[in-house]
């Protein structure tokens, strides 16, 4: 035994006196060179081939083995890859060096004895060879526990070897080869388990499997998942490395990337899984403490504190390695001056530099990336949240959270939310980096670490009242960008409005005064911001002052060692230092953005759950139910409820009217069935499904096919009677692309009668059982509205329970019942017959309609022939005949356009060269770069000196010390450079959108979808304002940084040039190569955050039709979506961001680890160790400051998009000038009120058909003109000409002998008078919506109000003049707008008058009224007047028929009406007939 012992350990292993072979103790099993250790090993790689032959020959003859389990592995995957080139390559190694060793011995000793040696090597080599490309690429041939087992066992042995080694290195301070190998099996068997875990999913089963119905399944999900990011199919090492990204980014460089290229988020990453989570968590919430509201932001931690604590783990471990790079600083510098611990110290330093920064590295990206993810799924969950609670607001929460601050919630605050978890560990790891930056100064330089600790305390505590105030200015700031996105969002809505009353000036002006305010808080806030820049940045300069002065009077001798691994600590610790004003910036935002949002998600909701009865309607004896019930929008519930004492009982089938005056409170009743009033008193109960249409129309943008369907499958039978039902077949025929042209946002492109139709045309197609109806008639003719009341209320509806707000009296004779209401009380209820019969106010309102009606002249008419007239869309742009394969490109509203490609430094340069911009920027790159060379110059001297004994240690501080506070001063520079430049671009930048905006032709309003304005006015001039100034000087501070640190680097050791040069060109073409893919992606982020901002504008515009179809799950569904197609380009740019660090990070431990091996490799003496601790120095923060500079670089070309995003809207062509300063109108102008049409020609785009087609007549002064025509004839188009809204293409318009086109639009337009077809009333009091430029009195205001019949409501209101009136004057019913309207034109006094339309939605008593108002007070004027009912026209001197944009007749009405085939007379009889019928039932 003993022999053989001999033969394989060799003599010298055991001393001679031993009577046993070997003393075995741990410390000899541990010693790696040992026999013992390595007999011990070799046993341990037999157990392991044994146990590898065993699972072989089970596998081999096991008859279950084919069907045992099934391995999804479909080709190899890059670990795999990487495992067994590692494994096989190491495999490799053993065995040369074993086939070496054996050589060895024969050539020395000419015997192949001791055995341990080479046995070892070989019989490892081989286990190590066999084993590792086995399990990296033949696992699918094996069953999962013994291939698992197989896998564990060689990674505990590996482990086991290596801890052996291990304790031998910290025990006798030696490395050998055997110990390098020993731990790089370690890593080869940790690859394996990996490979194991990671690379082979099974799946298992005793069944053979080959199931048809599986295959169909998963080849389904396969096509899903194709679609879906690989992130979802990437290995650990695919995550590690980002690896699954190289595809997208080489279809970036190879083209432009499209929104389809771009893949779905993981289903656990979507807005639906986030907010499904989030909901569940708040119920929980709620059921476990049912008394108190539940905290929304705990319950978002909750929901993502798994994935916060493993983004915590990676910080703590980049932290952690980040610390150890000083520590090997001064190793390094022990070792060149000779004082090294061990032979070859200076390699094993090297590599372990060279380890050390990849795993900070790695570290690092993934607590970034994980942390951005939380971020994203956490915007996404409060963007849906937000989406779903303004559709259940209640209307006194509507009043406190208006359409414009629910938008700024989504597109502001939101995102400020969703940035945070990117913050948040650094509020801790930037404490716990201080903390082991302090124990390490402490061992550097003992107990003047004080000193040090005393100025970061002072540094902190002088940032506590500066983040106090920037608090409070950021919410300053915040209500000030409210109040003016508010103003903008309704100045945008209704600019035809304002161009129609020239008060675009004012407006303007409005909105630069809160602008102006906004700014004062924005230079407030960036002012602090660059305070706390300032302190934090020189906080490294006054730190190491404090300190080497400690040093000095406390006699702690200074040294290269010291001094520098106290530098490399500080440069370390300075840009976490430098990033806390951001952090604190950060957290104030979100702070204040999540107050907001929380405040808006506890707001009050409709409280209608009680409403809506669920069940069949068949079995009840009504469907409407209400019982002494009181109803109020406001909510103080002393005040006069809105409706009162209501008792209604509606019977399934039953035909409702509702009648009664302005304001009386019909929409109120309609709204309080729909549930949308608080019930403050009685019950009231509806059954069975509602279908509403509005008074004002709600049309989304699409086409007119999606906007009827509303959701629903298309059947195409029914689909197809809906249209003739709703008299929109012609319409059809006569638009571009029939039913699937696009609408523009708020129906743009259709006329009123059209848009009302499209409206009634869903209300059909949903087939319900009520049917509410706000005055749908009131904007289409009289033979479209008698048509429509046949063929849709009397013959589509006739088993359905319909309830209708009219003022048409010639329908209420066909109704069941007649609600009349007066002061929000029904008076009466009852057939047609019985109420005119015994009420007096009923009756008041039949006779006023008798006497508009003007009977005794129609009973003059003869009946003339009919003829088609086909009613001709205004805005169309095609033939039907044209070719539907073009569909996309002659839409209306275009795909919103983005820049393409590399725009260089195109948005750069637009937005330096504002306002003085270059000078700034030039100032503050000027202070940028002397600062740097402040600090290289302070360490340069510190390198030089600090071993110079004619150099006093007083001396040598007090140069220090100087350098260091002069370049704090060009520190200070560049901060109000940054500032400044930051404040003056912004100013010049809304100034030039804002006038654009406003001098746009209405063209662009009509084609531009509202949200991608309102998105560049909030997101992005928020970025602009806040973010790009300083992103453009940390992008030149952290850059200047970098190539500092590299300079330094390749003085002081010249050859690493040789591999920095290279790795500078190959971060280069890294950039440019990652800038193909991340530009494109944030451009699409860009568009796609236009969609989320769009569709929730739409939806807060119609939430009341929402709500009555009930369709919130839909709008919910849909809002989902686009959240995730807008989550999904952002994922991917955030991911390509770690993508290109990561590789950066890499080329710059290369560059570190060549920086030491040079100092290692060159003869000792070749550098002084003060310069080999400052070049390491340096070295070791290449690193941060190279992916500082990338980040901030990449930053700033994501924001600088956004400047890209307003110039595309700082350069619309305008319309003519507002005033032209040669050709001013006299003053008095118009005199007359002569107009004078001469061959007019109109074309709403120049590649359109003419819409009118050479239109000549004649307007006397003091004529009273009417505009007649079917619907969509042009007539609205003419008085758009009018007003110069389009301008001609051929022809003029010559009022009192001037051409209107040669004078300014400003004067033009306030020199006539018009009542708009849509009543308009805007956010304020009623003095601001009746005389906003301030140019009367109050006395003239109340007695226009007497004449408008407003005077008592006004008086009501208890205020008066200042009574409010809130967005979109939704207090006022739409009656009450319209005599606002007349107001206006009654107080400007005009020569000519235009009315569009503008009796439509009042009844006809006070129809009445006002044509005698308008008589009497315009007596003298050129009246216009555009109308569907013929009574209004029929005192006109002279009346125009219009049809298909051509002027059909031109004449006195009584002389038109006597003509055979006459266009208006054809009209009148319609209007005659229908009026008749109505009297007959």
């Amino acid at each position: 035994m003993e022999d053989l012992w001999n033969m394989f350990c060799g003599e010298s292993e055991c001393p001679a006196s031993n009577q046993i072979p070997c003393v075995i103790d741990f410390t000899f099993i541990a010693q790696p060179s040992s026999c013992i250790n390595h007999a011990f090993i070799v046993c341990l790689n037999l157990f392991l081939m044994v146990m590898f032959l065993l699972i072989n020959f089970i596998q081999k003859y096991s008859p279950k083995s084919p069907y045992y389990t099934i391995s999804h592995i479909h080709g190899t995957s890059l670990l795999q890859v990487i495992s067994a080139i590692f494994n096989g390559v190491l495999g490799l190694v053993y065995l040369c060096l074993g086939i070496w060793e054996l050589e060895e011995s024969l050539r020395l000793s000419q015997t192949v004895s001791p055995l341990h040696w080479w046995l070892l090597l070989l019989f490892q080599g081989l286990t190590w060879l066999l084993l590792g490309l086995t399990i990296s690429l033949r696992g699918k041939y094996f069953a999962k526990g013994s291939f698992r087992a197989l896998s564990i066992i060689a990674f505990l042995l590996a482990a086991i070897a290596c801890g052996l080694s291990l304790f031998a290195v910290f025990n006798d301070s030696e490395v050998s080869i055997k110990i390098a190998l020993d731990v790089l099996s370690l890593l080869g068997a940790s690859l394996l388990l990996l490979c194991t875990y990671r690379c082979y999913k099974y799946e298992e089963t005793n069944e053979i499997p080959y199931n048809p119905l599986d295959c169909e399944v998963s080849g389904s999900s396969k096509t899903e998942s194709m679609t879906v990011t690989l992130f979802s199919q990437a290995g650990f090492f695919g995550k590690i490395s980002f690896w699954w990204l190289n595809p997208m980014m080489r279809r970036g460089r190879e083209k432009t990337l499209e929104d389809k290229d771009i893949p779905e988020l993981r289903e656990e990453d979507r807005a639906q899984a986030c907010y499904v989570l989030f909901a569940e968590q708040l119920n929980r919430q709620k059921q476990n403490n049912p008394s108190s509201q539940p905290s929304i932001l705990w319950t978002i931690i909750l929901c993502h504190w798994k994935e916060i604590f493993v983004s915590g783990f990676f910080a703590l471990l980049k932290i952690t390695t980040l610390s150890a790079g000083p520590l090997l600083l001064n190793a390094f510098i022990k070792v060149a001056e000779g004082k090294g611990s061990f032979e070859n110290e200076g390699y094993v330093l090297a590599l372990s530099l060279f380890f050390a920064k990849s795993v900070e590295s790695l570290a690092q990206r993934q607590w970034f990336f994980r942390s951005r993810c939380i971020g994203l799924k956490v915007r996404s969950l409060l963007t849906a949240a937000i989406y779903k609670k303004q559709l259940r607001l209640s209307n006194a929460a509507k009043m406190k959270h208006s359409a414009g601050e629910i938008m700024n919630y989504v597109t502001v605050d939101a995102y400020r939310i969703g940035e945070f978890p990117f913050w948040f560990h650094q509020t801790w790891t930037t404490s716990l980096q201080l903390c082991f930056a302090l124990i390490i100064l402490f061992r550097a330089v003992g107990i003047a670490t004080i000193a040090s600790l005393v100025v970061i305390v002072l540094t902190v505590i002088c940032n506590a009242p500066l983040a106090k105030l920037q608090h409070k200015f950021q919410s300053k700031l915040m209500v000030a960008q409210d109040e003016r996105l508010k103003a903008s969002s309704e100045a945008l809505v209704s600019m035809k409005v304002l161009k129609l009353y020239a008060w675009e000036s004012h407006f303007k002006n409005l909105i630069e005064k809160l602008r102006s305010v906004e700014y004062k808080w924005l230079s407030a806030v960036q002012m602090r911001k660059s305070y706390n820049s300032l302190l934090f940045w020189s906080s490294p300069v006054l730190v190491s002052t404090a300190t080497f002065f400690a040093c000095y009077f406390l006699g702690i001798p200074l040294y290269a060692s010291n001094i520098f691994t106290f530098v490399a600590t500080l440069r370390l610790v300075q840009d976490p230092i430098r990033s806390i004003p951001d952090v604190i910036g950060v957290v104030i935002q979100a702070k204040v953005a999540f107050a907001r949002i929380v405040k808006f998600l506890e707001a009050p909701e409709l409280d209608n759950a009680n409403i809506r009865q669920k069940g069949s309607t068949g079995m009840k004896s009504h469907t409407i139910f209400v019982k002494s019930a009181s109803f109020s929008w406001e909510e103080n519930p002393e005040k006069r409820p809105t409706l009162r004492y209501v008792d209604l009982e509606v019977r399934p089938g039953e035909k409702l009217a509702i009648c009664g005056e302005v304001g009386s409170g019909k929409s109120t009743l309609l709204a309080a069935i729909l549930g949308e009033v608080p019930n403050i008193h009685g019950t009231i109960q509806v059954y069975g499904s509602i279908a509403y249409v509005s008074q004002s129309a709600w049309i989304q943008t699409g086409s007119i096919r999606d906007n009827i369907l509303f959701g629903s499958a298309l059947d195409h039978q029914r689909y197809q009677e809906t249209i003739e039902r709703c008299s929109l077949v012609k319409d059809l025929e006569l638009l571009p692309y029939g039913d699937l042209t696009e609408i523009g946002e708020r129906g743009v492109n259709l006329s009123g009668g059209q848009k009302q139709r499209v409206q009634l045309a869903r209300a059909l197609y949903q087939d319900a059982d009520i049917y509410l109806l706000d005055d749908p008639f009131s904007a289409v003719d009289a033979h479209t509205a008698t048509s429509l009341f046949n063929d849709y209320v009397m013959g589509a509806l006739s088993g359905k329970t319909v309830l209708l707000v009219t003022h048409q009296v010639d329908f209420l004779p066909a109704f069941d019942s007649i609600l009349l209401m007066s002061e929000g009380e029904i008076l009466e209820a009852a057939p047609y017959n019985q109420l005119l019969a015994s009420s007096p106010e009923f009756q008041s309102l039949v006779n006023a309609h008798k006497e508009t009606a003007g009977a005794e002249r129609l009973a003059e008419v003869s009946s003339p022939p009919k003829r088609e007239t086909s009613a001709k869309e205004i805005g169309t742009t095609h033939t039907k005949n044209k070719s539907k394969t073009s569909l996309d490109d002659n839409q209306l509203i275009k795909q919103e356009e983005r820049e393409v490609g590399d725009t260089g430094f195109k948005p750069y340069i637009q937005y330096l060269n504002q306002n003085n911009g270059f000078l700034f920027f030039s100032l503050a790159c000027f202070c940028q770069l002397a600062f740097v060379t402040g600090q290289t110059l302070q360490n340069s001297w510190m390198a030089a000196n600090v071993e110079n004994p004619d150099v006093t240690k007083l001396r040598l501080i007090m140069v220090y010390l100087v350098i260091g506070f002069a370049s704090i001063v060009f520190l200070l520079g560049r901060s109000l450079c940054a500032v400044a430049l930051g404040l003056h671009s912004s100013k010049s930048l809304f100034s030039q959108l804002l006038n654009s905006l406003f001098r746009a032709p209405m063209s662009f309003y009509d084609s531009t979808p509202l949200g991608r304005i309102l998105s560049r006015v909030s997101s992005d001039l928020s970025l602009i304002d806040l973010d790009v100034p300083f992103s453009f000087i940390f992008s030149v501070g952290t850059t200047s940084q970098t190539y500092a640190n590299l300079t330094v680097l390749a003085v002081i050791t010249w050859p690493v040039l040789f591999v920095s040069i290279p790795m500078v060109y190959f971060a280069i073409r890294l950039q440019i190569y990652y800038f193909a893919t991340a530009k494109e992606l944030m451009r699409i982020n860009g568009t796609t955050k236009s969609l989320v901002a769009n569709h929730v504008a739409e939806s807060i515009a119609g939430s009341m039709t929402i709500r009555a179809f009930e369709e919130e799950d839909r709008f919910f569904v849909k809002t989902l979506h686009l959240i995730d197609i807008n989550a999904s380009p952002f994922f991917h740019s955030f991911a390509a961001n770690e993508w290109l660090i990561q590789r950066l990070e890499t080329l710059s431990a290369v560059v570190l680890s060549s920086s030491a091996l040079c100092m290692v490799l060159l003869p000792p003496g070749t550098f002084t160790s003060g310069f080999i601790g400052m070049a390491l120095s340096y070295g070791l923060s290449l690193n941060l400051s190279l992916v500082l500079s990338i980040q901030n670089q990449c930053t700033l070309a994501n924001y600088i998009i956004s400047v890209e995003r307003l110039n595309q809207y700082m350069h619309i062509p305008s319309e003519g000038p507002e005033v032209i300063e040669e050709n001013r109108p006299p003053v008095s102008w118009p005199t007359v009120g002569k107009v004078e049409i001469q061959d007019l020609q109109i074309r709403y785009r120049p590649d359109a058909p003419l819409v009118l087609r050479g239109i000549s007549c004649k307007f006397e002064g003091g004529h009273k003109i009417g505009i007649v025509g079917r619907t969509g004839s042009g007539k609205t188009t003419l008085i758009s000409a009018l007003f110069r809204l389009v301008e001609p293409s051929g022809g003029k318009i010559v009022i009192d002998g001037i051409d209107i086109s040669t004078l300014g639009l400003h004067d033009l337009r306030s020199r006539l008078g018009v009542i708009p077809q849509d009543p308009t009333l805007f956010n304020g009091t009623v003095r601001n919506n009746l005389d906003p430029l301030s140019q009367h009195t109050d006395q003239e205001i109340w007695e226009v109000l007497g004449k408008c019949q407003l005077r008592d409501v006004v008086q009501e209101k208890g205020e008066g003049l200042d009574s409010s009136v809130v967005e979109d004057g939704l207090n006022w019913s739409m009656g009450q707008r319209q005599l606002f309207c007349l107001g206006r034109a009654l107080l400007r006094r005009s020569k000519i008058l235009v009315l569009d339309e503008a009796t439509a939605s009042i009844d006809n008593a006070t129809d009445s009224i006002v044509q005698k108002t308008i008589r009497t007070e315009f007596a003298d004027c050129t009246v216009i007047t555009v109308a569907h009912r013929i009574p209004t026209v029929m005192d006109c001197t002279m009346v125009l028929a219009m049809s298909d944009g051509k002027l059909v007749e031109y004449d006195e009405p009584m002389k038109l009406m006597k003509r055979e085939g006459s266009l208006f007379g054809q009209l009148v009889k319609e209007y005659w007939s229908h009026y008749h019928s109505a009297e007959s039932h």
